[in-house]
């Protein structure tokens, strides 16, 4: 296996079936939390971009010479796109100092809002997905990440100011 085909599948989880792309966002999960408690919301933010980045050359060099340009091994973009989910919860987290586990109710939002994006493509996920090359393998998880953020964030100040609870 080569450097960008590790990279690429996470390790081959990118080889799981069925639904590789899910396994790649559930083996966001546990990394998150890790990074999450080891670094706090920065060490998570820089592990994110950078794994947007490696991603982008990644998938040029996995999918070089091929035809198929979005490969279903690659993950990469699910991982990192979970884990830009998961802001939502990361930096409140951090910057209160709360225990990133009792916002548990965020985890499963931006688990579910994430592979919603992912899998249905809407507006900007969809305009990103149409792209050829490694921009658009990459940056439509990127961006179904950023909306899920947004709807995780939206759900709890939704939870905490309307409802109360």
């Amino acid at each position: 296996m080569t450097l960008p085909q590790l990279l690429g599948t996470c390790c081959g989880i990118g080889y799981f079936r069925p639904a590789p792309g899910t396994w790649g966002s559930l083996a966001a999960l546990p990394l998150t939390y890790v990074l999450h408690v080891t670094g706090g919301f920065p060490l998570l933010a820089v592990f994110t971009v950078a794994s947007v980045l490696v991603g982008l050359w990644a998938a040029k060099e996995m999918t070089r010479g091929q035809e198929d340009l979005d490969p279903s091994e690659f993950v990469l973009d699910e991982l990192a796109g979970q884990m830009l989910a998961l802001w939502a919860i990361s930096l409140p987290a951090w910057l209160h100092g709360l225990e990133i586990t009792a916002l548990w109710p965020g985890w499963v939002a931006g688990f579910l809002l994430f592979r919603l994006f992912d899998i249905w493509k809407p507006g900007p996920v969809g305009w990103a997905d149409r792209k050829k090359g490694p921009f658009g393998v990459v940056m439509d998880d990127v961006i179904a990440g950023g909306m899920a953020a947004v709807g995780v964030a939206m759900l709890a100040g939704l939870s905490h100011g309307v409802l109360g609870l």
